[in-house]
């Protein structure tokens, strides 16, 4: 079913669009596949196994909005990779949302003209917001299952690339702009609901310091794989402080580190990886490929969430708060 939405740019609210409902159902249930690092390359063979992955999970699971937490492609043709990776998504006409990684402008088009290629594929969900780094920071509000209020809100983020600074190496960070934007509509969000924050998660592709400084606590409760460092950017910009400060996200869910799907608790939010979802066209030692699974309940606090395996079995399946009482710090 398509509605009138309104898409969050900015500071407000400025136009209208068609777009698919997000909506609890009415056993006040929300389902989201998260795939991540599907690293497509249209024409490799290596490939054929992200999207008999994709298939094979939207089928089994059939969520109600798909979010891909970027490095969606890896080679040329850019635009007929991306279009190979939403197409079974988009003819089960399941929603979904994509935000960047660090290799997807990095072939034969920009940031900007791959979010075009998005917006062409019916059931996307993917916008922009205006006077902040990144293309793909946006909000996905999803509405009650008995009324029009906003029940659970979903904070996407580019994460953007590589350090722009010359004496700091690697990944860039979330930017002061972003994180202020965040603030805002936090803000507003929570006014409008009596001044009670509204639940949320965020998505983003990659991970903050923080998941390092989690995973390494003695008194920090994990649960999944952790093979390799999360490769972080080396400056933290605060968006984490943020989310604490505003009170709102519970969990945060990133990809990028293919060798990683584990989920931590740190001072109340779940930072989880996403399982790596693709072929082998980029290295991958946690085998099969997969993916994470968010089932939200409405007026519920937190989430149940697990790994789907391409084969269908299932891991690392626990309920948010309840799998951590015993948390510590």
């Amino acid at each position: 079913m398509l509605w009138t939405s309104l898409l969050y740019f900015g500071g407000g609210i400025l136009l209208f669009a068609q777009q698919p409902a997000l909506k609890f159902n009415a056993d006040k249930k929300f389902k989201i596949v998260q795939f991540t690092d599907v690293h497509y390359i249209d024409g490799d063979p290596r490939s054929a196994g992200s999207l008999e992955n994709i298939a094979e999970t939207l089928d089994a699971e059939k969520p109600d909005l798909v979010i891909i937490t970027g490095d969606v492609i890896y080679g040329k043709p850019a635009e007929a990779s991306m279009r190979a990776v939403l197409k079974p998504i988009s003819e089960r006409k399941i929603p979904f949302a994509v935000t960047y990684g660090n290799h997807d402008d990095e072939f034969d088009m920009t940031r900007e003209e791959l979010f075009t290629v998005i917006q062409s594929v019916p059931y996307n969900l993917t916008t922009t917001t205006e006077g902040v780094h990144g293309v793909t920071n946006f909000i996905l509000p999803i509405r009650s299952a008995t009324s029009e209020k906003t029940a659970e809100l979903l904070y996407c983020f580019d994460s953007n690339a590589y350090s722009k600074l010359e004496d700091v190496k690697g990944y860039d960070y979330i930017r002061a702009d972003q994180i202020a934007w965040y603030r805002r509509q936090s803000e507003s969000f929570t006014r409008a609901n009596g001044g009670i924050p509204i639940p949320s998660l965020a998505f983003f592709h990659i991970p903050f310091p923080e998941f390092n400084q989690a995973s390494s606590d003695e008194y920090a409760h994990f649960c999944g794989t952790r093979m390799e460092a999360a490769s972080s950017p080396k400056l933290n910009s605060g968006m984490f402080v943020a989310m604490k400060e505003m009170n709102d996200i519970e969990g945060v869910f990133v990809g990028h580190d293919h060798d990683n799907d584990y989920a931590v608790q740190w001072h109340g939010i779940l930072l989880a990886f996403g399982r790596y979802s693709g072929g082998n066209t980029v290295y991958n030692n946690l085998k099969p490929n997969g993916a994470r699974i968010i089932e939200l309940t409405e007026g519920v606090k937190g989430f149940r969430t697990y790994i789907r395996l391409r084969g269908g079995a299932i891991i690392n399946d626990l309920k948010y708060p309840e799998y951590f009482t015993d948390q510590k710090n």
